[in-house]
């Protein structure tokens, strides 16, 4: 498995205890997640049915602000997987470093992959890869520049898995025109990643081989009743978005008056410069608190949020000793 946050096995492993007792920051996760209620039986015994997915996919509408097509998938991950069967092999561009599972899943399929580091030299390329914000240090683009883009590419792919709390940075609202193609994940904000659902959001015959390849029944019974609930909660949207700016500030704060230089970050995770990053790892590993590193970045530490007042005292702690 190709280096991810989320590897408490690894914790476990070298510092000992149960997945139950870490506090696991190495995600992009919101650790206050949706409280997701009562699922009636109906939606763990019975195959879903083509009306019910329907309704998932116009609650995902909703949400994103777009009238634009719309296929639910198990997490961005999944659509990842079937780009490459959306055009034949080519030239395929990626806004790099950023999430690390595109460039293999697309050189396994026989893409021509090259990683870049700038807007501009995605131009040319038969399938240009952009996520914003972007994993791991929250840079971002505005959607004009993007759009001015999508012309230059044969095909444009978004990754906007962390975007909600800043919808205007979203395209999801044009994603209906031909070569833009949006990722919408809905784990990691509502913070019910093993939920697995994502949306894949575009021009209507990108959508028709996505789903076609995705099968009859590409979400759970139980990932659309949760989905459609959360998906119109805008009450919750919006007052978990407002807390996210908070809690930010307040991370941020506390990794100043250790010395660690905020590189970037999103509204779910924070990236931080350390003397070393590795030993700053380690050391919260000690208070069973995971963290994540980066092997080609050594100073670079990644923190996503804590969620319940105990679990911030407990960092705090951590960071004093």
């Amino acid at each position: 498995m190709r280096e991810h946050g989320g590897n408490l096995d690894l914790a476990q492993q070298r510092f000992g205890g149960r997945a139950e007792d870490w506090i696991d920051l190495s995600t992009g996760i919101n650790r206050r997640p949706y409280p997701v209620g009562e699922i009636s039986a109906h939606h763990w015994q019975a195959l879903p049915s083509r009306s019910e997915i329907e309704a998932l996919h116009q609650a995902a509408q909703h949400a994103y602000g777009t009238s634009a097509p719309v296929v639910a998938m198990g997490g961005v991950q999944a659509a990842i997987q079937l780009l490459p069967q959306l055009a034949p092999h080519g030239l395929a561009r990626i806004l790099a470093p950023t999430y690390n599972e595109y460039a293999p899943v697309l050189s396994a399929a026989g893409w021509q992959v090259e990683q870049v580091g700038k807007l501009d030299a995605l131009a040319g390329a038969d399938l240009a890869i952009v996520v914003n914000p972007n994993n791991p240090d929250g840079r971002r683009h505005a959607p004009k520049d993007l759009l001015a883009l999508s012309p230059r590419a044969g095909r444009l792919v978004i990754d906007e898995s962390f975007a909600d709390a800043v919808p205007e940075l979203s395209l999801a609202s044009e994603a209906g025109r031909p070569g833009l193609l949006i990722l919408r994940s809905f784990g990691k904000f509502y913070g019910l990643a093993g939920l697995r659902l994502g949306f894949a959001i575009g021009h209507t015959a990108d959508i028709a081989r996505l789903a076609a390849a995705s099968g009859p029944w590409p979400v759970s019974g139980a990932a659309i009743a949760i989905g459609c609930r959360a998906l119109r909660d805008e009450a919750w949207a919006k007052a978990t978005s407002a807390r996210l700016v908070r809690d930010c500030a307040r991370l941020d704060a506390m990794a100043q008056a250790q010395g660690w230089r905020l590189v970037g970050g999103a509204s779910l995770f924070r990236l931080y410069e350390t003397p070393d990053a590795l030993a700053a790892q380690e050391r919260l590993a000690r208070g069973q608190i995971w963290s994540r590193v980066f092997a080609k970045q050594p100073t670079w530490l990644r923190l996503g949020l804590p969620g319940a007042e105990a679990e911030w005292t407990r960092l705090a702690e951590m960071l004093a000793r």
